[in-house]
């Protein structure tokens, strides 16, 4: 990547860093054409700290590294979006992120699913409620339910109707992360154990 430093404010450039599995921001550094030049010798992701006014490798003292995987541009030509894979916690602090926050994955509307299926399993008093009345039957009720599922979505992919093959693939989705909770899993377990099928 050929970039004019001098251009920048003390010849320093932004550079954003997430994670490139889970997308979530983990921190902000800044980075010169020394910084950039030994983060791409050495992979592992190289500032330069103002504070210490040196180039300052993420990790040297704690071992906490950021291994570099890509970096890019923005359409401005002024900050740096730099994807690692973080060996430890990314904070000072010991927290995963600058923010305080847990560097996990998120799957958007699944988890808040997740989220409320757990809801409606701890608070179970509710007697409208159709995800508590499983978990109120057991495992081996809600086991069933996914195997009928599966089955609609089987029949309904051999006909042509795709409003209610999507229908009945929704149903089994939902019914699966009742039974992923049942069982005490998470999808993002599923997710880590098709990632750890994928050949590098």
């Amino acid at each position: 990547m050929k970039l004019d430093f001098s251009q920048y404010t003390n010849g320093l450039i932004p550079a954003i860093i997430q994670d490139a599995v889970t997308k979530n921001v983990l921190m902000l550094g800044y980075m010169n054409q020394d910084a950039l030049d030994l983060t791409l010798q050495t992979k592992k992701v190289t500032f330069f700290s103002r504070s210490k006014n040196r180039l300052w490798t993420k990790g040297e003292e704690s071992g906490n590294f950021l291994e570099f995987l890509s970096i890019e541009n923005d359409c401005d030509q002024d900050t740096l979006l730099i994807k690692v894979k973080p060996h430890g916690p990314t904070c000072h602090t010991g927290a995963d992120t600058c923010w305080q926050e847990t560097n996990q994955s998120a799957n958007g509307f699944l988890t808040q699913l997740e989220a409320t299926i757990e809801n409606r399993k701890n608070n179970s008093t509710n007697e409208q409620s159709y995800i508590a009345s499983l978990f109120e039957k057991g495992i081996n009720k809600i086991a069933q339910k996914v195997g009928e599922e599966a089955v609609e979505v089987v029949i309904e992919a051999k006909d042509n109707n795709d409003e209610l093959f999507l229908n009945e693939s929704a149903d089994l989705l939902f019914h699966y992360l009742i039974l992923l909770n049942a069982k005490g899993f998470s999808l993002e377990e599923v997710v880590q154990v098709l990632q750890s099928r994928v050949k590098s």
